[in-house]
C-alpha cells in the first residue's frame, strides 16, 4: 500500500534501525528531478543541541520509508561523509525546486512550488509538487509531474497539459498523475 508525504513531513523524521537504535534525523531529502526518483538524505544529529552530520544515507541503504520513521539495518548504512548527497545536489537538474516557478512548455506559469509529494512504498517515486497557483490567486494546487523538460532551481517546465490535470489535495494527486500518464502516451 502507498502512502503520499509531503517532503516537510519527512524533515527531522528519525533514521531508525531495525534494532530500535535511533542514529540520526533526516535533514533534506535529495532527489533526481528529472526522473522522480529519491537519491539519498542529509542527515543531522538527534536531541537538542544536536547540528548537521557530515554524513548521507543512500537511498539503497534505506530499508523503508514509513509516516514516522526511516528505517535502516544498522549504523553501517549511513555513509561516512556527505559526498553524495553533495554530487546528487550538483548534478544537472539537481539542487533545490522548493521556491522554484512551475510552468508549462507553451509558456503558461502555473505557479510556485512550495513543496514535494512523495509516495513512499518499496520503490518512492516524487509523484507531484504542491504548488501556490498564479491563475487562481494563492490558491494551493497539488499538480502531477511526469516527464518534465528541464528542472533548475528557477523554474521546473512539464508538458502543456499538465495543467489539465491538478488535484486539490494530495489524496487525488494520483488520480491526477494517472490521467496525466495516460494524456502523455496518447499524444506519442
Amino acid at each position: 500500500m502507498s502512502t503520499y508525504l509531503r517532503a516537510r513531513e519527512i524533515r527531522e523524521e528519525p533514521v531508525v534501525t531495525l534494532a530500535g537504535e535511533d542514529i540520526a534525523q533526516v535533514k533534506d531529502i535529495v532527489f533526481d528531478p528529472m526522473r522522480g526518483t529519491l537519491t539519498c538524505f542529509t542527515l543531522s544529529g538527534r536531541g537538542l543541541l544536536a547540528g548537521p552530520l557530515k554524513r548521507a544515507l543512500l537511498w539503497k541503504k534505506v530499508h523503508a520509508l514509513g509516516p514516522d520513521a526511516v528505517m535502516v539495518r544498522d549504523g553501517k548504512a549511513l555513509e561516512e561523509d556527505d559526498q553524495a548527497a553533495r554530487e546528487s545536489i550538483d548534478a544537472p537538474g539537481g539542487g533545490h525546486v522548493i521556491g522554484a516557478r512551475m510552468m508549462t512548455e507553451d509558456g503558461t506559469v502555473l505557479g510556485t512550488i512550495t513543496d514535494v509529494i512523495i509516495e513512499t512504498g518499496k520503490a518512492p517515486q516524487v509523484i507531484g509538487y504542491e504548488v501556490v497557483s498564479t491563475a487562481q490567486t494563492g490558491r494551493t494546487l497539488f499538480l502531477p509531474v511526469i516527464k518534465p523538460s528541464s528542472v533548475s532551481e528557477e523554474m521546473v517546465v512539464v508538458p502543456a497539459c499538465t495543467a489539465d490535470f491538478s488535484a486539490g489535495d494530495v489524496v487525488g494527486l494520483p488520480a491526477a498523475a494517472e490521467g496525466l500518464r495516460r494524456r502523455l502516451e496518447q499524444e506519442t
